[in-house]
């Protein structure tokens, strides 16, 4: 690819919003405390949209251009920001937000205007469930693919699992979908703590989870359902569970919040995805692309952002063009594509992509100041039978 070539296109694309052909708009997060997640979905959807059209930010001739808005995480901020999009600047396909909160919000805009909405990353179940709608379709993970991938990591006979979750959507419904995903594994969902967003004594928190699992005979763990700061796993691991016989565990995360795996190693899981573990052309070109722009690794979330710029490509091509809805809809439904995961399907009942996820043990390695998450075992689409919720 011709770097020159796709920075020129990429500056005219900004420069010239109105000779666009094809407008998408990023409604996210930019700001607050997620911030760190939104910066890598849009780097990743900027990346997922060059790599798609070989830089030329083109598809079929017609030139895309992307429009940032912010929804400082308040959903409705983010509910009017995306009326402003459809409506005003007449985008034909959405993506966003990086809260669940945030996206449930928007979902009845998606409907009323009768445009695609793309959801990346926000993950709580009830956005391709209870309160989803056919112009919706998520390229990121849900909470029931977490649960279940997680499950598979941690379950067995004789496991006695309690667990600690925020007190909103992306909480509540990871846990309802680890509960259930544990039926069958032989292991016993013993206690569930949940605690406001903004917690950062966890104390109380720990006492409750202690005095319910002390007693347990066989293995116990605490597993740990977390976004964005305030981590607890390190305050945690301080108090020294291991008194009571419990081993914390969690599920994958940015490199950031990796460090605090560090002082686990050994720790299992199931994760989305680290950079290292998925072997494909797609991820290929992100690790590098990524490390010669930016001097790191691709992390967490711009894997999904480009899954959901590769999709938008991959979608209006199929449909002939953007700005017919209901052949966008006909073409993404049963839609695969390359991602650097390897291959996403969006099932047609619910339009929740399906993907592989990725069983790890922490180790500590020469040279990474974080825990990395070295792969067990690839857990792929059919290996997980994730419920339809919107029925």
């Amino acid at each position: 690819m011709n770097r020159l070539l796709a920075t020129s296109a990429l500056a005219l694309m900004l420069a010239t919003p109105s000779l666009a052909d094809i407008r998408i708009a990023h409604v996210y997060g930019k700001t607050g405390a997620l911030e760190a997640y939104a910066a890598q979905s849009h780097a990743g959807l900027m990346m997922g949209l060059e790599y798609a059209t070989d830089g030329t930010m083109e598809i079929d001739g017609e030139k895309i251009t992307v429009i940032e808005k912010d929804t400082q995480l308040k959903p409705d901020i983010g509910k009017a920001l995306l009326a402003e999009a459809y409506g005003d600047d007449d985008a034909q396909i959405a993506v966003g937000p990086v809260s669940s909160g945030v996206a449930l919000a928007m979902l009845p805009v998606a409907q009323e205007y009768e445009r695609i909405l793309i959801v990346e990353p926000a993950v709580a179940d009830s956005i391709t469930g209870e309160n989803w709608n056919r112009y919706v379709f998520r390229t990121g993970r849900n909470s029931s693919q977490d649960a279940i991938s997680n499950a598979v990591a941690l379950g067995g006979e004789g496991v006695t699992i309690a667990t600690l979750a925020q007190d909103y959507a992306f909480g509540r419904d990871g846990v309802a979908a680890f509960r259930e995903a544990l039926d069958g594994t032989g292991a016993t969902l013993a206690h569930e703590e949940y605690v406001p967003t903004d917690t950062t004594d966890f104390t109380a928190a720990a006492e409750r989870i202690f005095n319910a699992m002390k007693d347990v005979e066989g293995d116990k763990k605490l597993f740990i359902i977390w976004a964005g700061g305030n981590n607890p796993m390190n305050k945690l691991n301080a108090m020294d569970p291991s008194r009571f016989g419990i081993e914390i565990a969690t599920g994958g995360n940015i490199l950031a919040a990796l460090t605090a795996y560090k002082e686990l190693p050994g720790m299992e899981g199931a994760t989305y995805y680290y950079y290292e573990i998925p072997d494909n052309d797609v991820n290929d070109w992100l690790v590098k692309e990524h490390m010669d722009r930016f001097g790191t690794p691709p992390d967490f979330f711009t894997a999904g952002g480009m899954a959901a710029g590769l999709a938008v490509v991959e979608a209006i091509k199929k449909a002939g063009g953007a700005d017919d809805t209901e052949a966008l809809i006909s073409a993404m439904e049963g839609m695969e594509w390359e991602t650097p995961k390897g291959t996403m399907r969006f099932r047609p009942e619910d339009h929740q992509a399906l993907q592989s996820m990725y069983h790890f043990r922490t180790e500590v390695q020469e040279g990474k100041d974080y825990g990395v998450p070295v792969l067990v075992r690839e857990i792929g689409i059919d290996d997980m039978d994730i419920p339809v919720r919107n029925q």
